[in-house]
């Protein structure tokens, strides 16, 4: 039951990434930032919530061709990671766990600095998601595997 939730999470993460991804990519296209811009002003009920729209649309507004394909790539890539993960646990395999906790523990010095930087709700619960998945699948591997001891 386990391995399916933490893939349901994965399924989760790859859509979110795919969406992120193909967003960007629209962002290459004539006029779409100026429509971002009129649903920035349209949604943005209160001035935080104005002036977080706007510091996200600025950086996008400033970021180069080159740079938003770089940002869809990544996005897409991690996307195809996630999905692989969150299939091979679907089926219950031992290489999906194992690597799912490589992909997801050597994020974890990057999500700490980015706790480090500014903390938020949704990154430390991102943190403790992510510790608790590696905890889990580790102990499902030794479960799956135990040790075997030598008596010399």
């Amino acid at each position: 039951m386990g391995l399916r939730i933490i893939a349901v999470y994965k399924f989760c993460k790859a859509i979110l990434l795919l969406i992120v991804g193909l967003g960007v990519l629209q962002l290459l296209q004539p006029n779409v930032l100026a429509r971002a811009q009129r649903w920035v002003d349209a949604l943005a009920s209160s001035g935080a919530d104005r002036r977080a729209l706007q510091h996200v649309l600025g950086l996008i507004t400033g970021a180069s061709p080159q740079g938003l394909e770089l940002v869809a790539i990544g996005a897409l890539a991690y996307a195809v990671l996630f999905t692989v993960e969150g299939v091979g646990l679907w089926l219950g395999t031992r290489w999906a766990a194992l690597l799912t906790v490589i992909a997801t523990a050597l994020l974890v010095p990057v999500e700490v600095y980015a706790l480090a930087r500014h903390i938020s709700v949704p990154r430390v619960a991102t943190l403790i998601v992510n510790l608790a998945v590696v905890a889990y699948l580790i102990r499902h591997l030794r479960a799956e595997n135990p040790p075997t001891e030598s008596y010399g």
